[in-house]
C-alpha cells in the first residue's frame, strides 16, 4: 500500500555547483538526476572544484554562492549556462568574470567529465517540516531551503515531525506519473549552510543547531530507479 509523504512545493536546480541554483515548474531527471543539475563546475589549475569548504575534490572559494547559474530561455538543455552576478545580471564572458571576482586568474568554466561534480548522490529532497524546525530553532536568522541546496523540497502534512526524511531511508518513492526514485542516506552538512548568499547573512547557529539534534545530517539524498519529469505539486508516494 502507497503512502503519501507530501507534495513537490519548489524545484531547484543548479547549473554551475556551489552558486545560486534556479527554480522551475518542471524539469526532466534521468539516471543522473535533474537534466544539467550542477552538470558545470569552476575548476582550479589542481583540478579541484569551486566550493564552499576544502577537501581533497573541493577548493574554497568565497563569494560563488553570491552568484547564480540558469540555464538560458527557451534552449535547448543542458547547453552552457548563464552566470549571473550578485544582482542577477547575465554576465557577458563567465570566465573572464569569475577571474576577476574570485580574484584567480586559472580558473575556468569546466563541464563534467569522468568524474561527477556531486558531492554524494544526485538528489536531495528536504521536508518542509525540517525546514520549519530549523527556522524555529533558530527565529532570529532568516532561513529557508536556498541554505541547504535541495532539488525537492517537500511540503509535508501538518503535524509531520523534523527528520521525517530518516524515515524515508531504503524505500523508494514514486513522484508524479512516472518517475521513481531510491531514498539512500541523509546528507552530511558543512559549513557552507552557515555562509551567506544573496540576501541571507553568514550565521554558525544554523550547523549548531543541526549538529546538536541530529548529527549534523538534514535532508535525504536519492538514487534515479525510473526517470520521468518532476513537478511542482506532483505528489511523492513511498511504496
Amino acid at each position: 500500500m502507497e503512502k503519501d509523504l507530501g507534495e513537490i512545493e519548489r524545484l531547484w536546480r543548479y547549473p554551475i555547483k556551489s552558486t545560486g541554483g534556479e527554480r522551475l515548474r518542471s524539469v526532466e531527471v534521468d539516471e543522473r538526476g535533474l537534466v544539467g543539475d550542477r552538470l558545470y563546475a569552476v575548476r582550479d589549475a589542481d583540478g579541484k572544484l569551486g566550493s564552499g569548504k576544502n577537501t581533497r575534490r573541493f577548493r574554497r572559494m568565497d563569494g560563488l554562492l553570491h552568484l547564480g547559474s540558469r540555464y538560458p530561455r527557451n534552449a535547448p538543455e543542458p547547453g552552457l549556462p548563464e552566470l549571473l552576478d550578485p544582482h542577477g545580471n547575465v554576465v557577458a564572458d563567465p570566465e573572464a568574470y569569475l577571474r576577476t571576482f574570485l580574484g584567480r586568474a586559472e580558473v575556468e568554466l569546466a563541464r563534467e567529465g569522468g568524474i561527477s561534480h556531486f558531492d554524494q548522490l544526485p538528489l536531495s529532497v528536504l521536508s518542509t517540516a525540517t525546514l520549519d524546525w530549523i527556522r524555529h530553532e533558530v527565529p532570529d536568522v532568516p532561513v529557508d531551503e536556498r541554505r541547504f541546496r535541495p532539488n525537492i523540497l517537500v511540503r509535508t502534512p501538518p503535524g509531520t515531525p523534523p527528520f521525517v526524511e530518516d524515515t524515508w531511508i531504503g524505500r523508494t518513492a514514486r513522484v508524479g506519473a512516472t518517475l521513481r526514485v531510491e531514498f539512500l542516506r541523509s546528507s552530511e552538512r558543512c559549513v557552507m549552510t552557515n555562509q551567506a548568499q544573496q540576501d541571507l547573512p553568514h550565521s554558525p547557529l544554523i550547523l549548531r543547531a543541526i549538529a546538536t539534534a541530529h548529527d549534523n545530517r538534514l535532508d535525504v539524498l536519492a538514487g534515479i530507479v525510473t526517470p520521468g519529469t518532476a513537478r511542482v505539486g506532483d505528489v511523492l508516494r513511498l511504496a
